[in-house]
């Protein structure tokens, strides 16, 4: 594809909108913090999409030149368009946009489409610390972050979380209460890669740690599409003669 990736933050940005405290940890929204964090690796051309945006951000226009679309939701999933969602689907399934889903983004409409399964999970907001443990020493999105690293305080996710075996699993968290979670999953669908990653609860700054942003950064270098002939379905003709 291009030298260039396209990526696309999308996030409701109605937290920061309604508490100031988050406001004060993300002026200019969460997606402004994972964006601003774009514009500052090399490699990347980045734009902002958020919900209540015509077509929530997500025009034809819009989708057609994002490599990698990242996104951050919450108190809003029923509030996105099923039309969008619809769009959002073929464009990863047939077309091979990479997918990033955050956090709460576990129970967005388009990751619980793309996995077929409720998503569900426990949690805890206790602000407790997380380590997240690389289980996968030698995969791409990994790289650069050492055997583990950690948050100092987070909301808890963790086991059983309701989702298909992932195709590779890269981080497992373990919280101070004693849960661990399967933090950072990979899914390949269609054409399409997905990586869902867990931290980041908005009452924290999480996306202002750097291990957290790198991890983003090697995802959506690793969900990139890559040339590929589109996969044949249907009656097709033998490759060799038939006698």
């Amino acid at each position: 594809m291009n030298d260039i990736i396209r990526a696309t933050v999308w996030n409701e940005f109605l937290h920061e909108k309604q508490d100031p405290k988050i406001l004060k940890i993300y002026p200019n929204g969460i997606h402004g913090a994972i964006a601003r964090y774009f514009q500052s690796r090399q490699g990347f051309e980045v734009r902002a999409a958020t919900l209540e945006e015509p077509e929530h951000g997500l025009t034809d226009h819009v989708l057609g030149g994002t490599d990698v679309l990242v996104w951050w939701g919450h108190m809003a999933h029923e509030k996105v368009s099923d039309s969008v969602v619809d769009k959002v689907y073929r464009r990863i399934m047939f077309e091979g946009m990479g997918l990033i889903v955050l956090h709460s983004a576990h129970y967005s409409k388009i990751f619980k489409r793309l996995l077929g399964t409720t998503c569900s999970l426990k949690w805890r907001e206790a602000g407790e610390k997380e380590r997240l443990w690389v289980v996968a020493g030698g995969h791409s999105i990994a790289e650069g972050i050492g055997d583990y690293f950690e948050i100092e305080n987070d909301e808890m996710y963790g086991e059983p979380f309701d989702i298909p075996r992932p195709d590779e699993l890269v981080f497992i968290s373990w919280f101070k209460g004693g849960e661990v979670f399967r933090s950072g999953c990979c899914f390949y669908r269609g054409m399409g890669k997905i990586f869902y990653f867990s931290p980041g609860h908005e009452t924290y700054p999480i996306y202002h740690n750097p291990s957290v942003l790198r991890v983003i950064e090697n995802a959506a270098r690793w969900a990139t599409p890559v040339k590929r002939p589109k996969p044949v379905s249907g009656n097709v003709k033998p490759l060799e003669e038939l006698r």
